[in-house]
């Protein structure tokens, strides 16, 4: 039986075990879990870390006393697990004061109370050890063109990050930032809504070199967009700082469901880029276990995310190591996208005066649909 180690860095966010199944439609139907029951329950099944929005762990209106209290409860629960707590977020859309966003929201005022709660909870983060802080601008965004400014409000957004990271250099906190793009949901548009958008954003700051991304898998497949592909342009950045997994079907609202459900084809190759393209962080889990569950099935579903990862994480290791598909890409002629168009000490005018046989070249195939089939091989069981 696949079980999961520390050595696999495997995390989970508070909020995810502890979504007690709100949704628009329905109230809850479990009741609220104790964060200190959750961290025990995780390190139990094989996790080796934690995180939490500030929320999670003390109310919105928590004194700076039951603030204090409540952060020394999650410390000796992770202490007494033997747990880390590598990623530590701030909840800047559920109050109702965020409606219109947080750092870039119209109203001044609530912009400048985003940015001290911001910063209440890198000093947080920074007590706990957390050396990630991921920023979700889920209320960041707008429903109609009329009440949104969007290249001020980029220019708000550049604000928060410059004055947040300068804030951080200046306590000496050892600590990156992470955005989390979505494309809509809660907001109509949301903005940095993509991979794309956020590397782009990224480049506009005063300390890009201390912010990077945090891609989801339902985020990026909401947008039909292609997850793996977007996990190898921020790793080609050098931007991919943390990852949130779990499972998404096309184009819909975000479903969050466990890692490995819903697109298995697309978390199969989200696995082997992880774990081939030299990302080093945690494999961190954002689901959230179905409305239909009672508390044995979310510890099932969390259970699963990383079977589900153990398992691909075996298949995708099979698959490169497998002489058969060794050959099969060669004959792909992937060897030769990894070598330079121009060989060393060529140069563009010496090349051209030699001929190709283009209609030769036209005529012959790929190979690629019998790679493709050697990896659905692999994903479906039928090698090992």
């Amino acid at each position: 039986m696949l079980q999961a180690s520390h050595a696999d860095r495997f995390s989970f966010g508070l909020w995810t075990v502890g979504w007690q199944g709100v949704d628009v439609f329905g109230t809850a139907i479990r009741a609220p879990l104790d964060p200190e029951v959750a961290v025990a329950k995780l390190a139990e099944l094989g996790a080796y870390g934690v995180s939490f929005h500030d929320n999670d762990v003390f109310p919105f209106n928590a004194t700076a006393a039951e603030k204090s209290s409540a952060i020394q409860r999650v410390r000796r629960a992770v202490d007494r697990a033997g747990l880390v707590i590598p990623m530590v977020t701030t909840n800047l859309f559920s109050h109702p004061v965020f409606r219109d966003g947080a750092f870039t929201a119209n109203d001044r005022e609530v912009r400048r109370f985003a940015l001290r709660k911001v910063a209440d909870n890198l000093d947080i983060a920074a007590e706990l050890g957390a050396g990630i802080i991921v920023f979700w601008g889920g209320r960041e965004g707008a429903e109609s063109g009329a009440a949104k400014d969007v290249r001020a409000a980029l220019d708000r957004y550049k604000e928060a990050f410059d004055i947040l990271t300068g804030y951080v250099i200046e306590q000496g906190y050892n600590m990156r930032f992470a955005i989390e793009p979505k494309p809509n949901e809660p907001r109509g548009d949301i903005l940095l809504p993509t991979i794309g958008h956020a590397l782009s954003f990224i480049n506009e700051l005063e300390h890009s070199e201390m912010v990077g991304l945090n891609p989801e898998v339902g985020h990026e497949e909401m947008a039909s967009l292609n997850f793996a592909h977007g996990l190898a342009q921020a790793l080609w950045h050098g931007k991919l700082f943390h990852v949130d997994l779990n499972g998404q079907n096309g184009p819909r609202y975000d479903q969050d469901l466990r890692f490995g459900a819903g697109n298995a084809r697309g978390a199969f190759w989200t696995v082997d880029i992880l774990e081939s393209g030299g990302y080093e962080g945690p494999r961190h889990f954002d689901f959230k276990p179905p409305r239909t569950e009672d508390m044995e099935g979310v510890w099932e579903s969390a259970a699963a995310c990383m079977r589900n990862y153990l398992l691909l994480r075996s298949r995708t290791h099979a698959f490169r190591a497998d002489p058969e598909v060794q050959a099969a890409r060669v004959a792909a002629r992937l060897d030769q996208l990894a070598q330079t168009t121009l060989a060393p000490g060529e140069t563009l005018a010496s090349m051209r005066s030699q001929t190709f046989d283009v209609e030769a070249a036209a005529a012959r195939g790929m190979a690629f649909e019998r790679l493709d089939q050697l990896a659905l091989d692999y994903l479906y069981g039928i090698r090992s």
